[in-house]
């Protein structure tokens, strides 16, 4: 068996808003949409954004952030600095940038509205 990984499916609160989210900072496009689902084109792989049952909504505060064991990592071609800042200047948390011995990479954590962990992943020049 031949077995590829195609989309990602994250179950969220307001798919709206984490559409917005990543089309407007990470310029994803969207190539389905209704509204409980979304999905986002991000390269090799789609991200779906799917609402959670009302049945489990009303268990949740509004004001709770998910916790999960997901995270999407995005390779970007900027400068791992400016976009960081860009991004803190947006109100996105992120954390400090980090690296690894013998590594090629600068990393990066931030989050989304919901809680849901992204990393930028930038080549070092």
């Amino acid at each position: 068996m031949k077995a590829t990984l195609g989309t990602i499916i994250l179950y969220v609160r307001n798919v709206e808003l984490l559409k917005n989210f990543y089309v407007d900072n990470f310029n994803l496009k969207v190539t389905e949409e209704d509204p409980i689902w979304v999905l986002l084109n991000a390269g090799a792989i789609n991200i779906g954004f799917h609402k959670i049952g009302e049945q489990f909504l009303k268990e949740i505060d509004e004001d709770y952030k998910f916790d999960n064991n997901t995270k999407l990592v995005f390779e970007i071609d900027l400068d791992i600095e400016s976009t960081r800042s860009e991004f803190i200047s947006k109100n996105i948390l992120m954390r400090e940038i980090k690296t690894f011995e013998n590594y090629d990479f600068w990393l990066c954590d931030g989050t989304d509205p919901e809680g849901n962990v992204f990393q930028l992943k930038s080549r070092k020049q």
